[in-house]
Parts: C-alpha cells; structure tokens; sequence
C-alpha cells in the first residue's frame, strides 16, 4: 500500500474509532467554564511567555477529536506545550460561546475546529475564518505541526524558520 493510502487509512480508522467513542471522550468542557479557562490561560501565557492557542468544537465533532489526537502525538505535544496554553472552548451545537468565537473573530458557522491565537498579552493574532480545519479527518498531523511552527513565538536570538529553537 502506497504511503499516502496507509496515511488516508490510518486517519480514517482513528476517526471511526473516536466518533464511536466521542460520547466518552470530552475535550471541550461544559461550556459555562470558557470564559474561566480563557482567563486562566491568559494569565499562565503572560507569565510563561506563550501564545494562547484557542480551540474552538464540540465533542460531538469528530474533526475536533483527530486535531486533538494530532495535538498530542509525539511530533506536536513538544511543540504544543512549550510555546503555547491550549484551550479548548465548548460551542455547544453552535449555541453557545459565540461571544467569545466572535470577539476573536473565527466564524464557528463555517465548521469546526476552529483555532484562534492570541500573543501572552490576549491580543489576536490570528484566526480561522475559512474553517481551515474543518475537515480535519483529510488533514495530516504534519499540517498541524506547521500550524504551530508558523504561530509559535519567537524566542530572543532565534530565527522565525527554526523549528527547533
């Protein structure tokens, strides 16, 4: 089998297998807590010096489910924790915490997941607006790892195309 069918193959099984068990699997929490979590992370961020990477979903979402897998495999976990505080805001069935999606400007109603991300002093940086990863069960982890390359932030006397930095 071709390396890009085992891939497509191995995506394809790992999201079957989570939306069997999503009921099971909640990332995003009760939905009252984003406004909690969201300050919290900003706070750890200024003291960290890290970027907020906000997730918005549900656990119904599925594509929300293989980004979480992606998220913490080997390649993106290192990545992940040491640049940036990961929230995950629960949008209900888009019915809740639309305030917050629109205050960071990413259209949950074009698809989720939906990432936003904000320097260590809460101010945006980036948003989706096109549901980029809306689809994620067609992505690769690799375009998550380049995701969080590109929205990473620079550290003094590193330059911006070094991964490991």
């Amino acid at each position: 089998m071709k390396p890009h069918k085992l891939a497509a193959l191995v995506v394809l099984m790992a999201l079957t297998a989570v939306t069997a068990n999503s009921s099971g699997r909640d990332i995003y929490p009760d939905p009252a807590q984003a406004k909690a979590d969201l300050a919290a992370a900003l706070k750890t961020a200024a003291a960290t010096h890290k970027r907020v990477l906000v997730d918005f979903g549900g656990n119904w979402c599925g594509d929300c489910q293989v980004l979480d897998i992606y998220f913490h495999n080997a390649r993106n976990l290192p990545i992940l924790e040491a640049n940036f505080v990961l929230v995950h805001v629960n949008i209900g069935y888009n019915d809740a915490n639309l305030d917050i999606a629109k205050r960071y400007q990413v259209p949950v109603e074009k698809g989720v997941p939906a990432l936003a991300v904000l320097d260590e002093k809460g101010n945006l940086l980036y948003s989706q607006k096109k549901g980029e990863f809306e689809a994620m069960r067609r992505l690769q982890s690799s375009n998550v790892t380049d995701f969080l390359v590109q929205w990473k932030p620079v550290k003094p006397g590193c330059s911006t195309v070094m991964v490991t930095c």
